[in-house]
């Protein structure tokens, strides 16, 4: 702290930024709460606590400063208020800043609310050398994102150095960018890197929130996952993460968790924003204050209603954005975001957050809480009748080959409203919070018994099927099955109009063993399994990915129509196998499993490789081998998904058989 004299108490500061700032010369302190009667400043030196009032309120923002103070300084707050309905006040405890940037102590449900080793935030230096660093700004329509746990995506790479395994660093070493880009990704989308706690019930399990969905502080990265090489920071071990996938021109999207806090509910631990303000912080039900409105199913609910949360919020993404040169979002139960709130309003209008990708997880568990296509213009959204839709396709098939078309077509009756483009779906098959791709494709049923609750945690209703056996299995007609299956559906999702999301592991052939819900399996069970990768499955996935980006009207950024290009094709053509185009007959005829399309070249003005050839995608889910009769020309097929040689290619002409449950994808012209 230098020679700060605390024996001089505060000054009174300024009441903005919200947050502890050092200008250089001291640092800065300001706490909102509107109901509080008194805060004080509590700072940790040479092992004793040190409490200073602070001096001033201004319109609700208690503030004060501390000249001499520098980073590094540790400090929490106590809070004093009336014993009212809503209102949780405790002079006794130590109280976290809500915009504490670095966090240090330990936290634990059994120790004392005044106990010194418990958590408190610190004052940083935010500088940092960011070079030559700029967002690689892909595209929307250029997308390929991948969901990745950070400490689950190199835990156990041989390739990535053991001290760094499960860290930032780690995540952006040579091994795992040279892997990203074999793949052809162009973002990592992140499990919540924010702090979070462990829920009590986990932790007297013996059990860890491995995924991290119970948020704490929404500005401090998380620093369990923070190598701490040469006393590195852990702000600076992420920016540098950051850069170094920036120069690989891979962007990074954070999950975040705005709708409830790790706070949980009444009879959860106060560890900030309860002790802070509960009544502003939280929704409460009007009949019983001392409750929480639960939307979120984590037992609380954030008030974004409430100005001054919602400032919390917006300053937590400009944060992300402005310091820590993130490019996206994708918002956790983002529905609850907009109930009674300005949030949407206020993100469409701030500039700084105008050039990121947002994307809403667009459901709660609230009333009326299924928002999917409601979100404005600027939005993506997970397209969860996309994966339900190409699940019963190809798993169950239930679903029709005309409500299939609809999906592949980038389902405009649920995002084609007021200037929305197809990118507005995010596509996925799986993702954390189900089975893998392998076990989507292995288990009828959820095994989730290692999580404690008796198997009775996690979806029942997962439209999977173990074709013919239960797990493992030696049966190399199950095997098969599998086998096509796997890759037909990961053809699916990468002929598909809108933004495709894979699961990071899916494409190594990565098994959870039956579990459905992996929240709480911080161990062997959720890490990616580098060892036993399927090293086929990795190279086919990375082939649809480069067919994706080679052929432009894979990813098109406006509606497929069924109307004539300025070539003269009509932009999309749905072929029947006999040979002929469907007709609206044959949508509606008895159950067939059996279908085609045809997608005219964009008009981009570049009529090289794929940007000038029609391509044809052939779908055959049934269980027998189909016959394809083919429009007139000569065909190259690209790929076929059950073939040993995926991408060797041949010419076709007149007919295509192909087997059971694949795809085939041709190119003409």
């Amino acid at each position: 702290m230098g020679n700060v004299n605390l024996n001089a108490g505060l000054q009174a500061g300024r009441p903005w930024p919200l947050g502890a700032h050092w200008d250089g010369s001291g640092v800065n302190f300001t706490l909102f709460s509107a109901n509080a009667e008194r805060v004080e400043l509590c700072i940790f030196a040479g092992g004793t606590l040190h409490t200073l009032p602070l001096p001033k309120c201004t319109d609700q923002v208690w503030h004060g400063y501390l000249p001499g103070a520098t980073p590094g300084l540790c400090y929490a707050y106590r809070v004093h208020g009336p014993d009212l309905a809503g209102n949780r006040f405790d002079p006794h405890r130590l109280l976290l800043d809500p915009y504490a940037r670095e966090l240090s102590g330990t936290f634990s449900y059994t120790a004392s609310p005044s106990s010194l080793s418990g958590l408190r935030a610190c004052v940083v230096d935010e500088a940092f050398d960011w070079g030559q660093d700029a967002p690689p700004a892909i595209p929307w329509a250029d997308s390929i994102l991948y969901e990745v746990h950070v400490k689950g995506a190199t835990w156990q790479h041989p390739g990535v150095p053991e001290a760094l395994r499960g860290t930032y660093t780690g995540l952006a070493s040579p091994a795992m960018i040279a892997h990203f880009k074999q793949l052809g990704i162009t973002a990592v989308n992140l499990l919540p890197v924010h702090y979070f706690l462990d829920e009590e019930r986990l932790v007297n399990s013996g059990l860890t929130n491995y995924w991290g969905y119970n948020t704490l502080a929404f500005f401090a990265p998380e620093p369990r996952y923070a190598a701490r090489i040469g006393a590195q920071s852990v702000i600076a071990e992420f920016r540098s993460m950051v850069r170094s996938l920036h120069a690989a021109g891979i962007e990074v999207i954070l999950d975040v968790v705005f709708n409830h806090s790790a706070e949980t509910d009444e009879s959860g631990p106060t560890v900030s924003f309860r002790g802070i303000d509960n009544a502003s912080y939280y929704r409460l039900p009007a009949n019983d204050r001392n409750l929480y409105e639960n939307f979120s199913g984590c037992g609380n609910t954030l008030n974004l209603a409430n100005p001054r949360v919602l400032q919390l919020v917006m300053d937590a993404l400009r944060y992300w954005v402005g310091e820590m040169h993130v490019d996206g979002f994708r918002f956790d139960l983002a529905a609850t975001l907009t109930r009674d709130s300005g949030f949407l309003a206020a993100v469409r209008q701030d500039p700084l957050l105008a050039s990121v990708k947002m994307i809403a997880e667009p459901w709660d568990m609230g009333p009326d809480g299924y928002h999917l296509g409601r979100f404005p213009p600027g939005w993506s959204e997970w397209n969860d009748r996309f994966r339900d839709l190409a699940r019963s396709f190809w798993l169950s098939g239930e679903a029709e080959p005309s409500a299939m078309a609809q999906r592949l077509a980038g389902s405009s009756e649920i995002f084609r409203h007021s200037g929305r483009t197809p990118q507005a779906g995010i596509n996925f098959i799986t993702a954390h919070d189900g089975f893998t791709l392998r076990d989507l494709v292995s288990y009828q049923y959820k095994h989730n018994e290692l999580n404690g609750e008796n198997n009775h945690d996690g979806h029942d209703h997962n439209l999977s099927w173990n074709c013919g056996d239960e797990g493992e299995s030696n049966d190399p007609v199950v095997l098969q099955r599998r086998h096509h299956l796997q890759r037909a559906l990961l053809t699916t999702l990468f002929v598909a109009q809108g933004v495709p999301m894979l699961q990071g592991g899916d494409e190594l052939g990565r098994t959870q063993s039956g579990n459905n819900n992996a929240y709480c399996q911080d161990n062997a069970l959720t890490w990616l399994d580098w060892q036993h990768a399927d090293a086929d499955l990795i190279e086919f996935t990375a082939g649809l990915i480069s067919l994706r980006l080679r052929f432009p009207q894979l990813r098109r950024s406006t509606w497929l129509t069924g109307a004539s290009t300025t070539q003269g094709q009509r932009d999309i053509v749905w072929w029947h196998p006999s040979g002929r185009e469907m007709s609206s007959n044959d949508w509606h005829s008895p159950h067939r499993g059996a279908l085609a399309f045809f997608l005219a070249p964009e008009n981009t003005g570049d009529t090289t490789d794929g940007n000038a050839q029609t391509l044809l995608v052939l779908i055959n889910r049934d269980a027998d081998a189909q016959t394809f009769h083919l429009p007139p020309g000569s065909w190259q097929q690209l790929c076929d998904s059950s073939s040993n040689a995926p991408f060797a290619l041949s010419l076709r002409q007149a007919t295509s058989t192909l087997a059971a449950r694949s795809v085939q994808l041709m190119a003409q012209g």
